[in-house]
């Protein structure tokens, strides 16, 4: 159907890929230890969105450019890694919400749903993966590439969405019943801080091809 073949290889590869940790990963972590289920929920519900962004350019052939323009490969890249460095020191900075009267409140819903959204739009290796792996499930002669494009994306992200949920209900349960305190919560915050900053450096050192 659509010209997609290996269906059942495409959905094992893709939970296999959606399991190795990331900038994702440790951001629904981050937000499920710190906020509970519903703020790891809403990171990752931006992350999906990120992923669908991805999807429907590369299906278009947006993201090709991508990979074949290394100036438009060099902004994209940079403006990425400089989000997540920037949302790194903003978890270094994180203070004890015990500490003070005037601790910051929880960060709303709508807010970690769009750092989920662009720690993911902005990551150009995502776009190149897609263009990567998505064809290699896609018939030479199927009547609608882009369909089946679309079609593979949509699969590859509900199946990663529950991974993605199930990740943060554990980690929001595992934390609730080990009653972190506001300075084990704090430096949680700061060591995803410090691996985040790992990898906005590895994105930007990252290469085209």
């Amino acid at each position: 159907m659509f010209g997609i073949h290996d269906i059942y290889l495409f959905v094992i590869s893709g939970l296999l890929l959606s399991i190795m940790p990331g900038p994702d990963t440790l951001l629904i972590m981050a937000r499920s230890a710190s906020q509970g289920f519903k703020a790891g929920s809403a990171a990752a519900l931006g992350t999906g969105a990120g992923v669908m962004v991805h999807v429907l350019a590369a299906a278009l052939g947006m993201s090709a450019i991508l990979a074949t323009s290394a100036t438009a490969f060099l902004v994209v890249k940079y403006v990425g890694a400089a989000y997540i460095i920037w949302m790194a020191i903003g978890l270094l900075r994180s203070k004890p919400r015990a500490a003070a009267a005037t601790a910051a409140p929880p960060l709303p819903l709508r807010k970690i749903f769009g750092q989920g959204f662009l720690s993911n739009v902005l990551n150009p290796k995502v776009a190149l993966f897609f263009l990567a792996f998505v064809p290699q499930f896609i018939d030479a002669d199927a009547p609608n590439k882009a369909l089946a494009f679309i079609v593979l994306g949509i699969i590859f992200n509900f199946n990663s969405m529950l991974w993605c949920h199930a990740l943060a209900l554990f980690t929001a349960r595992a934390s609730a019943s080990v009653k972190v305190g506001p300075k084990v919560a704090m430096w949680f915050g700061r060591a995803t801080g410090v691996l985040f900053i790992w990898l906005g450096i590895k994105l930007a050192l990252s290469k085209q091809h």
